[in-house]
């Protein structure tokens, strides 16, 4: 009988895997990016609620502050949200004065969107919140393990978007 690729028998393996008998909750890598990721998004909506902003916003801002301009398709591709839950987002915003919505000069089909100078302030009001909660959720996390972390969900995500075998 052939195994997977990467699967082997050890207990972290096991009691992580949903369908093993041994499988443990506390023990499942997706339980706890859940709940961290629950945690982080509640502690930011906290925050950003003092400042008029909202975490759907922060990552528009965010992303069009390192890809601005950004077609709408791209920004709900690297926000990971529905293409029409991120229109809606956008229009949104293009209502608050944040971003500007354009066609694309190349292409008329696909809208672009831009980061307007009220955006661009709201990116550096954001980042200063966010990275209050940063430094908070890293306070004891070395260098050397964020790049850990990020290697490793960098290739969990790249898992989860091959095809399933």
């Amino acid at each position: 009988m052939s195994q997977r690729k990467g699967k082997s028998g050890g207990l972290a393996r096991r009691q992580a895997d949903p369908a093993d008998p041994v499988f443990e909750l506390n023990h499942s890598p997706f339980f706890w990016i859940t709940r961290v990721s629950g945690r982080y998004l509640m502690d930011l909506e906290a925050v950003f609620r003092r400042i008029g902003m909202d975490v759907p916003r922060w990552r528009v801002l965010m992303i069009l502050h390192e890809h601005n301009p950004a077609s709408v398709s791209t920004i709900a591709e690297l926000a990971v949200i529905k293409l029409s839950t991120m229109t809606r987002i956008v229009q949104r915003m293009q209502a608050d004065g944040l971003v500007t919505c354009a066609p694309r000069p190349t292409d008329a089909r696909v809208t672009e969107v831009h980061l307007t100078e009220a955006g661009a302030e709201g990116v550096e009001r954001v980042r200063s919140q966010a990275s209050r909660i940063f430094h908070q959720a890293f306070q004891d996390v070395s260098e050397a393990e964020i790049l850990i972390l990020l290697d490793i969900l960098q290739r969990l995500f790249n898992n989860l978007e091959a095809p399933p075998d």
